[in-house]
């Protein structure tokens, strides 16, 4: 198996709650353990975007998201927003890889200034403390001058910035096309397996032969 067996997703309130859905099915369908935090303003984005409808509370979500994916028993665990004892919050417990999609502007500033109110700032915290992988896919048009500081800010602490800009070279056809244009390479940088986009050449390799 390749790439992190334990991941960390977090969707926080910008558009975009297509691509935090889309990642999380990938992810079960790879066999990976995903630690799952969402922000209320994500949830309300969520009931405008989608027909996916959340429970309020952290075990009655986990159980809704098991079955919506088809995840096993214990695959995926939810926590609340101030749950401190959750693995994510320190270093000794939390995955190796950590993605915030979709990434609010607000969000990218608290993770920029350590804020930590809360678990998904905390758990981005223990990501860049620990030098590990923290991928942000911030979804805002135009950006500010204070929302490309804080991108600068956190490319240059290791946190991977990809927004949410898909490509068109694939000539998609569906939203869908468009949606897994951007979960594909979020999971080509956690290097995890996926069969939704073909990786810069395979085309041209394929047809020479």
């Amino acid at each position: 198996m390749t790439g992190p067996q334990r991941v960390t997703l977090a969707m926080t309130g910008a558009s975009g709650a297509q691509y935090g859905l889309r990642l999380l099915d990938c992810l079960v369908s790879e066999d990976r353990e995903v630690h799952f935090l969402i922000s209320k303003a994500a949830q309300l984005v969520m009931a405008t975007e989608t027909d996916v409808a959340l429970p309020a509370k952290p075990q009655a979500m986990q159980a809704f998201l098991t079955e919506y994916t088809g995840a096993a028993n214990g695959q995926i665990r939810v926590y609340g927003k101030e749950d401190w004892m959750a693995p994510v919050a320190s270093g000794s417990g939390a995955p190796s890889a950590m993605v915030v999609v979709p990434c609010s502007t607000g969000t990218l500033s608290a993770i920029a200034t350590g804020a930590c109110n809360n678990l998904i700032e905390r758990a981005a915290d223990v990501a860049l403390k620990e030098r590990r992988q923290l991928i942000l896919v911030p979804r805002e048009a135009p950006y500010s001058t204070i929302h490309l500081e804080n991108m600068l800010k956190l490319s240059r602490m290791g946190a991977v910035i990809v927004p949410a800009s898909p490509g068109f070279y694939h000539q998609p056809q569906t939203i869908d096309d468009l949606v897994d244009f951007v979960v594909a390479r979020v999971l080509n940088l956690l290097d995890i397996p996926q069969d939704m986009l073909p990786r810069w050449g395979e085309h041209h390799v394929a047809h020479d032969e």
